[in-house]
């Protein structure tokens, strides 16, 4: 035992000899005979070493025509109806094999709610009242094997005089979405 504190003893002076020798060294405590004013004269100043450049940004490529992405899902991949003319805008990773789908509308809340009342046969739940979001459960929630539930969750987003959700997409159309419909589909191996 004796032997380790001896070897971290000499790890730690080694580690101390090879600061850097421009490290912060502590000002000596004043001799008699100095002038309370003086200070000892302070290191010179390094020069500023110069950041390096970052290559210059390529020209952006041509904005996408408005049509889906060949790689947007389907009612066929995702066990729901879609809404007519929703825009399919991105997919998240939401853990447990399972994605996020972001579809957009530029039709109101109340038209979307009763699309999916009427095809999911179900009055989903309203889960908040301000912004308005409703919640139609399309599976059971198994917590073993799932982060979320199988669901089609719809956002209200001019609620409170807002403009709508931004269209993502550059120069797309519509410039903002009324509202939005997120669905979750159970893990491949759940369904």
């Amino acid at each position: 035992m004796l032997r380790n504190v001896a070897r971290c003893s000499v790890a730690a002076f080694a580690l101390g000899i090879a600061l850097p020798a421009d490290a912060q060294v502590p000002a000596p405590f004043p001799r008699p005979g100095q002038p309370a004013g003086q200070a000892p004269a302070a290191p010179a100043p390094r020069p500023p070493v110069a950041a390096p450049q970052p290559p210059p940004l390529a020209p952006a490529p041509p904005a996408a025509p408005a049509a889906q992405p060949s790689d947007a899902p389907t009612e066929a991949t995702l066990g729901v109806p879609l809404y007519p003319n929703a825009q399919y805008l991105e997919s998240y990773d939401a853990g447990h094999g399972q994605r996020f789908h972001i579809f957009g509308s530029a039709s109101d809340f109340a038209q979307i709610i009763g699309f999916y009342k009427s095809a999911l046969r179900q009055r989903g739940e309203l889960i908040f009242d301000e912004p308005p979001i409703q919640m139609f459960e399309t599976g059971k929630f198994r917590e073993e094997s799932m982060g979320f539930p199988p669901s089609v969750t719809v956002k209200d987003y001019t609620w409170g005089g807002s403009q709508g959700y931004l269209n993502p997409k550059r120069d797309g159309s519509p410039a903002r979405f009324k509202t939005i419909v997120q669905i979750v589909v159970a893990p491949a191996g759940a369904r």
